[in-house]
């Protein structure tokens, strides 16, 4: 062996033999492998986190669980009871001759037949015999109402009883399918969603009401599908209690022509509102059907129309108790009409029509426009 001391490599030891002293032993060093962290990032490799597998501990886990079950509670809770207003901070001051007004309306509509007076609300519970059923169906029949004349809703109420074995009831209801309910509703307006409404309404009367309408205006506005003017009615309708007054359309419309609100309202809300803090309360139950009766159109008869009202058959303007009345000009035109026959002259026919416009509405300070 070479006397010439040789270098050792990086990681190398020499040692003297034990057993001959010319012999030396070479030994590698085992180095322990640096840990990821103690590692020097490079600037050009990315390092993927996504590939290093790390064990989720248990409190994270519990977390996750909680949350998950607190985002499942939201989910699956009912609507909580709104507060619906009742009064107003500075009532409205009565109109000025609103009881002759009123009364006149009133002589008019005992000669007037209106689909609401056979086909209302009021009538649903009539083919039920147990006291909730009949609840019940003052309910439903309130629901399929909206955006839906008295003769439609009338037809589907009688076809969802027949739907549902013949008793219209919150069981009845709950033991068929959707597809069922829709089949009996689908001439109502926007039946789809009244369909949803009338099933979760139902799960929510058996859970939290047993089975029967509650007697408050809260919490029926916690059911789905359910508004105030729905509310108030159901509970002079199917539980006697006058605890407010049910504004539709037809009141709404109505009660701003008659100039009783300054300034007009533009939601029935307002309208109620309004209407309860003036209007004597033994009128607050029969208000809504003697105007609905008013001013939905008939086959023998229409008056308060939405469109082109008919103020000749009116009894108010004559009596200037409608600011918005608008007089009604009648012409008569002729025109002549040619008839042919197989074996004959030709016949000349001269016909008279009738016809009937509108004159604007007087312009009174601050009455609604027709």
């Amino acid at each position: 062996m070479s006397s010439r001391k040789r270098s050792l490599a990086s990681g190398l030891t020499a040692r003297r033999s034990p057993y001959h002293s010319a012999v030396t032993l070479v030994e590698v060093e085992v180095v322990a492998e640096p840990s990821v962290s103690s590692l020097r990032r490079s600037k050009r490799v990315k390092v993927d986190k996504t590939n290093i597998a790390t064990e989720p501990n248990e409190a994270d886990v519990a977390k996750e669980e909680t949350t998950v079950k607190v985002s499942n509670a939201k989910q699956k809770s009912p609507r909580k009871p709104k507060k619906i207003p009742d009064s107003l901070d500075q009532p409205h001051p009565a109109p000025a001759n609103w009881q002759e007004t009123y009364d006149t309306i009133k002589e008019m509509r005992s000669y007037i037949r209106a689909p609401v007076d056979t086909m209302g609300c009021d009538q649903a519970q009539l083919k039920e015999q147990e006291p909730k059923n009949q609840r019940f169906a003052t309910l439903v029949s309130l629901m399929l109402s909206s955006q839906t004349k008295d003769e439609v809703t009338d037809a589907a109420v009688a076809k969802l009883r027949e739907a549902v074995g013949g008793t219209l009831s919150v069981d009845a209801v709950l033991h068929v399918d959707e597809s069922a309910i829709s089949e009996a509703i689908c001439k109502v307006g926007f039946w789809r969603r009244k369909t949803q409404y009338i099933k979760q309404a139902s799960q929510r009367l058996r859970d939290d009401f047993d089975s029967d309408v509650p007697k408050t205006v809260d919490e029926l506005c916690s059911l789905p599908g359910v508004g105030p003017k729905m509310a108030f009615l159901a509970l002079q309708v199917a539980w006697n209690l006058n605890l407010g007054i049910g504004v539709d359309v037809h009141v709404h419309r109505i009660t701003n022509r008659l100039g009783w609100h300054r300034p007009s309202t533009k939601t029935p809300e307002q309208t109620r509102l309004n209407l309860q803090s003036w209007l004597p309360t033994e009128l607050h139950p029969e208000i809504n059907h003697l105007l609905v009766g008013f001013g939905q159109p008939r086959r023998l008869q229409v008056v308060c129309l939405p469109v082109n009202p008919r103020c000749d058959l009116c009894d108010l303007p004559s009596k200037s108790l409608c600011p918005s009345a608008r007089k009604v000009v009648k012409s008569k035109t002729k025109r002549t009409v040619t008839a042919k026959t197989e074996s004959g002259p030709e016949v000349h026919i001269s016909l008279e029509e009738e016809s009937t416009t509108l004159s604007p509405a007087p312009s009174t300070p601050g009455a609604p426009a027709p």
